[in-house]
């Protein structure tokens, strides 16, 4: 599981995206009780639309591993705007 930072702004995109491909690498190497990867989005509390971008590349990269990809506390402001967007039926929520 991935816990997003409080913080995901541009600024942040490298990093967080770098730490989702650690937690995917880790993933890889257990067994297969990480065949769902899950984002945990309850710290988030500041971000911009990088924030779903970076969910979209965290689904994008677990999928071309073969792994199932979930979203689980999503702030309520970002699922609104995930569906302003037309997005919130491509992130799956657990």
């Amino acid at each position: 599981m991935l816990l997003l930072p409080a913080v995901i702004t541009h600024a942040e995109v490298p990093h967080v995206l770098s730490l989702f491909k650690q937690t995917l690498d880790k993933a890889d190497k257990g067994s297969s009780d990480a065949a769902m990867l899950t984002v945990d989005g309850s710290a988030l509390q500041r971000f911009d639309s990088s924030a779903l971008a970076v969910l979209l590349e965290c689904q994008r990269m677990a999928r071309a591993k073969g792994r199932a990809f979930a979203v689980q506390s999503l702030p309520p402001r970002l699922t609104e705007l995930a569906r302003l967007y037309g997005v919130d039926g491509l992130l799956q929520s657990a």
